[in-house]
């Protein structure tokens, strides 16, 4: 078996390490076709989509809508034995419908607060963010993934 594949994150701790993450770092092409990298809060469905927010002309929105084949990259640890990550490779889309970046903005606050909060005007405080923004639709097309835990020290 090569060492890739005996690192390689099964279908369910790939998708159970996707939920848990905080972070994931968007890279899109930028406008003179260097990388441009930044940090996101998303949300997840169970077959992988991955939802964010953003404003509507923000440069990331700018780039996909230009070029919209984009990696999203997860990646934890602090030595080499304990690095484990995720880049997914997929086809994004700018959704500029305002119920659905409603959703996405609410969905990636529950995931990030553990609830939705229950305050007087924040539901309509989201909807009042959600009419400057846009979501950002990510369909995975290709997933690789790490543990270097499963060495076992043998590297």
């Amino acid at each position: 078996m090569k060492q890739r594949d005996a690192i390689a994150l099964t279908p369910a701790e790939q998708r159970q390490y996707i939920a848990e993450a905080r972070t994931l770092t968007l890279c899109t092409q930028g406008p003179h076709g260097y990388p441009h990298a930044v940090a996101m809060w998303f949300a997840v469905e169970d077959d992988g989509t991955v939802w964010m927010s953003t404003y509507r002309k923000s440069q990331k929105a700018v780039n996909v809508r230009r070029h919209p084949k984009v990696a999203l990259h997860i990646e934890s640890g602090e030595t080499y034995d304990t690095l484990k990550g995720i880049l997914i490779r997929g086809d994004a889309e700018v959704i500029d419908d305002e119920e659905k970046v409603y959703q996405t903005i609410r969905r990636v606050h529950e995931k990030m607060s553990g609830a939705f909060p229950d305050g007087a005007g924040v539901e309509e405080a989201i909807r009042w963010q959600a009419r400057k923004r846009v979501a950002i639709k990510i369909t995975p097309r290709r997933v690789s993934s790490w543990d270097h835990a499963k060495l076992a020290g043998s590297y």
